[in-house]
């Protein structure tokens, strides 16, 4: 049997309510009511329900990948290639990156007031300055609070290749903190027992033992450090099934091929598999780019790494039926000077750098933001970090404005920032 809400189009049914009265949906019958939220729901997207964090550690410079300026002094002899989008060019060397720019929304104008790494970091991971009072939460840990449990046995929010400073929970609680491990190569850790079955177990049964008399005369001490869920959770990770995501060998050799033969790009296969597995939020670090001498070299190299896993994860997911509701996220602590300092580097520079987004309803082929040709510190169009936060949040259907406490009862946004005009439907 058919639902209700199909025999009845969208436009039909709200001649039907209008014939109601004016009063609104409260005075409609149940079943008018139920047809009335169908239709509702029917005129929306379906937000995104996960992220892909591709995080370029040491600050990206801007000028040799997304935002050249061909022909320019601060160029520097960067060459560019035009992309699949009339008039837009990324830097040579990024050809098949180039290729997904229809998928892909470059914003070229994001400013942020810090230019120090590890501050940097936290700037653009959380979408707050650091705060000697507060540690705020990393974008992964506030989706996995803020929507629902995927049921999922590992966990929701892991970073792979972590730098030093991965996502963290901050006052949501160390519960939402990443979830660390390295190249799919190895076996993720600390989820195998180091004894044999039998012997685990006996250790399980005299563990409960021990809990169980301690558990007797401290009851709320137990349940305040929800020790018993964490205790089952784990040993549930541990015999999941869905620990094969991790594990890209599965993967046939043309799609592993596709991505690259490279830490990298082994482990944005993995987080396409994570994704896939119900995994809310995946966080892959590219390391390598604090470029302060030999510049062009040395970002040469990072982008022969990044640009076939970047655009394979991108036609790979949107094959999959996985890009929209997805929201993929490019970005590293800020962006490099304009000028090349004389041992051929370039320098931090937080006032007008690339962030790339793409998936989860976010309009690709686009351009936001210009930085300025001759090298000035005033881009056009220019785009707080919280504004890049806040447009990831209204992607996944949450509301920026939405207030969490914080243990001392301190309100505190999800994000200060604003959707950036004309990204989203």
């Amino acid at each position: 049997m058919q639902p209700l809400s199909s025999y009845l189009g969208r436009r039909d049914f709200f001649r039907l309510a209008g014939m109601m009265g004016a009063a609104g949906v409260s005075w409609l019958t149940p079943v008018a009511e139920m047809l009335a939220r169908a239709a509702e729901k029917a005129g929306k997207k379906e937000p995104a329900r996960s992220i892909i964090l591709l995080w370029m550690q040491g600050g990206p410079s801007q000028l040799e990948t997304f935002d050249p300026h061909p022909g320019k002094t601060i160029a520097g002899g960067t060459r560019a290639i035009a992309t699949a989008v009339k008039d837009v060019q990324f830097a040579a060397g990024i050809e098949r990156t180039a290729e997904q720019m229809p998928s892909l929304a470059v914003v070229r104008s994001v400013v942020s007031k810090e230019g120090d790494h590890e501050r940097g970091t936290y700037n653009v991971k959380t979408g707050y300055r650091p705060d000697p009072t507060l540690v705020h939460p990393a974008l992964g840990a506030i989706v996995c609070r803020e929507l629902p449990d995927t049921k999922v046995d590992i966990p929701r929010h892991i970073s792979i290749l972590p730098s030093q400073w991965p996502g963290r929970g901050g006052f949501l609680g160390e519960e939402h903190d990443a979830f660390k491990t390295g190249d799919p190569t190895s076996k993720v850790p600390d989820v195998s027992s180091r004894v044999s079955p039998e012997r685990d177990e006996q250790r399980l049964r005299d563990l409960d033992v021990l809990e169980s008399g301690f558990a007797r005369r401290r009851r709320k001490l137990v349940t305040a450090t929800n020790r018993a869920d964490t205790m089952t959770r784990a040993r549930r990770m541990m015999s999941s099934e869905q620990l094969r995501a991790f594990d890209v060998s599965h993967e046939p050799a043309n799609v592993r091929r596709m991505y690259g033969d490279t830490p990298f790009g082994r482990v944005c296969l993995a987080a396409r598999r994570l994704i896939e597995a119900g995994v809310r939020c995946v966080e892959v670090t590219l390391d390598g780019w604090d470029t302060h001498a030999n510049n062009h070299e040395l970002t040469r190299g990072r982008v022969e790494i990044l640009d076939p896993s970047f655009a394979a994860l991108i036609r790979d997911l949107r094959t999959r039926d996985l890009l929209k509701s997805t929201v993929v996220v490019w970005a590293g602590e800020f962006g490099r000077t304009p000028r090349v300092n004389p041992l051929g580097g370039r320098d931090h520079w937080p006032t007008g750098f690339s962030v790339v987004l793409a998936g989860g309803g976010i309009r690709g082929g686009v351009v936001v933001g210009e930085t300025d040709p001759d090298g000035g510190d005033k881009p056009a169009n220019p785009v707080k970090v919280a504004d890049v936060h806040a447009t990831v949040l209204t992607a996944v259907g949450l509301e920026p404005d939405k207030e969490n406490n914080t243990p001392i009862g301190r309100p505190m946004k999800l994000s200060e920032g604003k959707a950036i005009t004309g990204l989203l439907g």
